[in-house]
């Protein structure tokens, strides 16, 4: 490993109307470029461009580079497979993005058994907040497997995985000043308990579905619960795996009588929690 020391000065970004000290005019800053060796072992050298901010330290190791803030340099950690990281932060920060918004990035974690009716409140939720002005984005159980998670299968280890995928990114969500609504069985304490602790105390609203197994079985809108007792779908949740529901969550929807409420209803109960706590003002 060789170090080469770069320099250039502080960048000023800010501005004297936009809430933060303004500074003197900063200079334009100097750009490193460093010869790096081929990684095929090549005797030809090439230019890699280098950014740095303050004074740095610039790394080579195996032919790669890395930019080491000399004020984070001590904050290099290992975070999981992860080594040698710093997290890097910005002036503009999870405040000044809620008072952009006129609201308080939140988890509006759903849960229940399948066909409980997660997805349709999820929806009703989104559609009325956005009428009152409010910025929302639900991840959906089965939308996320489309995508980020469709590597995942369904055994346990990877249904754990899916979930702490999901709980990973509505913790973006609620540092970027979002109401995160997530609608996803989630069937294990622990795995929902864990999204909790990613996020600031009561900034996770967990909303149980307390609908019954014979309910959602009669309505079936996937067909899956059939499936299921033919046997054509191993670890069905609640049908041949648990479904473990929330022992302290914030709100629970169970129906009245035989029938259920509605979904604008639902999402009126939910709006009205978020109210309380102050979630829709800055």
């Amino acid at each position: 490993m060789v170090p080469i020391n770069t320099v250039r000065p502080l960048i000023s970004c800010s501005s004297s109307s936009s809430g933060f000290d303004t500074g003197p005019s900063a200079p334009v800053p100097k750009v490193g470029f460093v010869k790096l060796p081929r990684s095929n072992g090549g005797n030809h050298a090439r230019l890699s461009f280098v950014q740095a901010t303050e004074e740095s330290t610039v790394a080579t190791t195996n032919g790669r580079v890395a930019a080491v803030s000399g004020e984070n340099a001590h904050q290099m950690a290992t975070n999981g497979k992860a080594g040698n990281i710093v997290w890097h932060k910005s002036s503009v920060d999870k405040v000044h993005r809620q008072e952009l918004l006129q609201q308080k990035g939140c988890v509006i974690w759903i849960t229940g058994l399948s066909g409980s009716g997660k997805s349709t409140l999820a929806c009703a939720l989104c559609h009325a907040l956005y009428s009152k002005g409010k910025l929302t984005y639900i991840l959906d159980g089965d939308n996320v497997r489309h995508g980020l998670n469709r590597d995942l299968t369904f055994k346990a280890e990877d249904r754990a995985e899916n979930i702490r995928r999901i709980g990973e990114v509505a913790k973006l969500f609620v540092d970027a000043g979002v109401i995160c609504i997530v609608s996803v069985i989630s069937p294990y304490r622990r795995d929902r308990d864990a999204c909790r602790a990613l996020v600031p105390d009561g900034d996770f609203i967990e909303v149980f579905m307390d609908v019954p197994i014979e309910i959602c079985e009669a309505r079936d809108p996937k067909g899956l619960y059939k499936l299921a007792r033919a046997g054509k779908i191993k670890g069905f949740t609640g049908i041949d795996d648990p479904y473990e529901p929330p022992l302290n969550c914030e709100l629970a929807l169970p129906p009245k009588g035989n029938s259920c409420a509605s979904p604008c209803e639902m999402a009126e109960t939910v709006i009205s929690y978020l109210e309380e706590k102050g979630y829709l003002h800055a």
